[in-house]
């Protein structure tokens, strides 16, 4: 009994700190630590969300390939251990809640997009962002049309005229575009 009481005055303490390190309230943490568990046992209940329990949270099906499923897997599993915990499901969840400042949502933004983690976001990186989007969206435009839009992108926002997109650029590009961040925020969060 001892043991028990012990573990969830520990859960209680860790659900208070994740309440204080975020955006979320403690009841916000609850149920988002319910979700956590829902989640995480959809393939293999080990209280950890793997890449394919990810996929299928997202798209309702694991086999499906996704350089959007990818790249947010990756931004959830902060460790890099292939798995996401729920401490790294709450707190990157936070930088979708409305109340997170648009700082922080262009920082991750631009990690999403740099693809290969490069500190920079260059010319294949956005193709293949481009290419990823069309494929998920079922949508086919030409290979023209998809070249202009990458050198439109480029163009706008490479400022320093050196072929890539660093931090700096994105900040400024996203301050003269702030629809590149409407998808960096989830209402229902509120």
């Amino acid at each position: 009994m001892g043991c028990a009481l012990r573990k969830q005055e520990r859960i209680y303490e860790d659900q208070a700190l994740l309440a204080a390190q975020t955006h979320f309230s403690l009841e916000d943490v609850k149920s988002l630590t319910e979700l956590f568990k829902k989640l995480s046992c959809s393939i293999c209940n080990d209280g950890f969300i793997s890449r394919e329990e990810f996929q299928l949270g997202l798209f309702r099906d694991n086999r499906k390939h996704s350089l959007f499923s990818d790249r947010m897997f990756n931004l959830f599993d902060s460790n890099k251990d292939g798995l996401i915990d729920v401490r790294e499901f709450i707190r990157t969840l936070s930088i979708f809640h409305p109340d997170a400042s648009q700082a922080e949502k262009i920082v991750v933004a631009f990690k999403l997009y740099d693809i290969w983690q490069t500190g920079f976001i260059g010319r294949e990186e956005v193709k293949e962002l481009i290419f990823g989007l069309l494929y998920e969206s079922e949508l086919i435009l030409t290979d023209d049309i998809v070249d202009v839009i990458i050198n439109k992108t480029i163009e706008e926002a490479d400022s320093k005229g050196d072929g890539k997109i660093d931090i700096e650029e994105w900040n400024n590009f996203v301050a003269h575009n702030p629809s590149l961040l409407k998808n960096m925020t989830i209402p229902y969060l509120k």
